[in-house]
């Protein structure tokens, strides 16, 4: 394996030039789709890397439960530094997976309490209207039947207070904006890009990078659905100006109190539709980002199972049968 074992770990900054630009060049949901893409694959070879240097890292431990054969020296010379590494792993991997079951842990949480929520509502009312003044939207995915529990369906959540600041114009593109969420299943791609970040901090601005463009897949889902793009971006500006934070922020929001983000939105709005390629012309900055976090993904998977074979072949000659 030798230092390629160690690639997957510090690969993930090649996708971090693509996530600043590829808004830039291509449409949102493009966007969305090739981020989370990246990050996955490359938050999955950061622990398949963490879990090989645990093995071999273990094996050095006294009374470790491994067989004797796997602390051989050929073992440990399949890693430069096993020892510091190995136990330098075990804390780091033990680490990720704390707080991707958080994460996870947190989501489900906030998703069951939203659902609670909507449950004192009329069941076939959508959008769910919420007796609260302070002005806020968001969409609330579904969840599936379990034993004694029926399936629900993702719903609409907005406030009075939301639906007395705009008009009926400007309501329709809020509903359309949250259908869009639902309907393209935002809340997949946010945990899925959430998770690989928990795996490899470095991957960590790609958690953002997709939260944005996925309000921008969804703006643009408005758009077309009320057939106005500066209606659209209204709706989006003053619902940011009198938005307050919901009571349990979900992923996916019509209006975010950031203020970064909800002007790029706007403007994207106001300029016209974006292109529908699916990758960035070549001799362009996002065009070459686009190929070194390609090639940089490719080289992460490709030293993660050739370490993942190393390993297993030293192991399978290291250990009697």
């Amino acid at each position: 394996m030798g230092v390629f074992v160690f690639l997957p770990l510090v690969l993930p900054l090649t996708a971090l030039p693509i996530a600043r630009l590829a808004e830039q060049h291509l449409h949102p949901r493009v966007t969305t789709r090739l981020l989370t893409l990246l990050a996955v694959v490359l938050g999955l070879c950061s622990t398949l890397c963490l879990g090989l240097l645990v093995v071999v890292g273990t094996a050095q431990l006294p009374g470790n439960p491994l067989p004797d054969g796997w602390s051989d020296p050929e073992v440990r010379a399949a890693v430069p530094y096993a020892e510091v590494a190995g136990v330098a792993a075990i804390f780091a991997l033990a680490g990720a997976l704390t707080v991707c079951g958080a994460a996870l842990r947190r989501n489900h949480r906030i998703r069951a309490r939203a659902h609670r929520a909507l449950d004192v509502l009329p069941a076939g009312a959508d959008p769910a209207v919420l007796p609260d003044d302070h002005p806020y939207a968001y969409a609330v995915p579904g969840t599936p039947a379990r034993p004694g529990r029926p399936a629900r369906p993702g719903r609409i959540a907005v406030s009075r207070g939301m639906l007395r600041s705009l008009d009926a114009d400007e309501r329709r593109a809020l509903f359309a904006h949250e259908r869009a969420h639902l309907r393209c299943r935002h809340h997949r791609y946010l945990l899925a890009v959430r998770l690989a970040g928990c795996a490899n901090p470095l991957l960590l601005p790609l958690r953002s990078a997709v939260a944005f463009s996925a309000e921008r897949w969804a703006d643009e889902e408005a758009a077309r659905a009320v057939g106005d793009r500066r209606l659209t971006a209204r709706a989006v500006g003053k619902a940011a100006l009198i938005a307050r934070p919901v009571p349990d922020p979900l992923p996916a929001q019509f209006a975010s109190p950031e203020p970064g983000p909800v002007p790029r939105r706007v403007a994207a709005l106001l300029g016209p539709v974006p292109s529908a390629r699916t990758w960035p012309p070549a001799l362009t900055p996002a065009g070459l980002a686009a190929l070194v976090a390609a090639a940089g993904t490719a080289a992460s998977a490709l030293s993660s199972l050739n370490a993942a074979v190393a390993l297993f072949l030293v192991l399978k000659a290291a250990t009697p049968w």
